[in-house]
């Protein structure tokens, strides 16, 4: 099977032409030719489990199809993720069986499907991978931009966006509590605090949690 005459749409670009993305595309739709980005003029021949190149390809020649080839890779989940949407939209009674013929893991191909719905083209940033989408992809849409734009242009690993995003949503829990707590200072006779501790020792409890303990009960007792 020869793969490289399969044509396929080209990422959008960021306004202004500034060569960023900004998730919206600026003019029509390009086409980007796996056979041209390949090579495929110059007798280059992408195969199953083969790439074919001729003897005496320049380096910029072979650096050219390396980036391409990194294109397809970095597209390849929303190819396939649009192509599930496809075939769920349309042959709802028929496309289960497409994918276990072409042997595509189905979970995989499930939290694919999951992330194109959530990030229409529109959306989708050419600078960032379909696993970037991913990790915002439960967030509310202002929280996927910002933090797709954060990503873009720090140019984060999937890795540290996951890290910005949990340690961003267990702050406030941690604020929340720290706030919530209330310092309270009680001054006992020696002897009370003899006894509260003998009391909180029989009980097998610290003597701050025991004292915690009877202070609920009692105003348990006297709701």
């Amino acid at each position: 099977m020869d793969l490289a005459r399969i044509e396929l749409p080209q990422g959008r670009r960021g306004a202004e032409g500034n060569g960023r993305s900004a998730g919206r595309p600026t003019g029509p739709r390009e086409r980007w030719s796996v056979q041209a980005g390949l090579g495929g003029d110059a007798g280059i021949k992408a195969r199953r489990v083969e790439l074919d190149m001729p003897p005496g390809l320049t380096f910029e020649a072979w650096r050219h199809i390396g980036r391409n080839l990194n294109t397809i890779t970095n597209s390849s989940g929303w190819w396939l993720g649009d192509w599930l949407v496809y075939g769920q939209n349309r042959f709802p009674d028929r496309y289960r069986v497409v994918i276990e013929e072409t042997s595509l893991d189905y979970q995989t191909l499930r939290n694919y499907a999951w992330v194109v719905r959530r990030f229409p083209v529109s959306r989708r940033r050419d600078g960032l991978s379909l696993q970037h989408h991913a990790e915002t992809a439960a967030l509310p849409e202002d929280e996927q931009d910002r933090w797709l734009e954060l990503a873009e242009r720090g140019k984060w690993s999937t890795r540290r966006l996951r890290k910005e995003i949990r340690q961003a949503r267990e702050l406030p829990a941690e604020t929340a509590e720290k706030d919530a707590r209330t310092k309270v200072i009680v001054s006992l006779h020696i002897d009370r605090k003899d006894l509260w501790t003998q009391a909180a020792q029989a009980a097998e409890m610290p003597l701050l949690d025991w004292i915690t303990k009877i202070l609920d009960e009692a105003a348990v007792a006297g709701e």
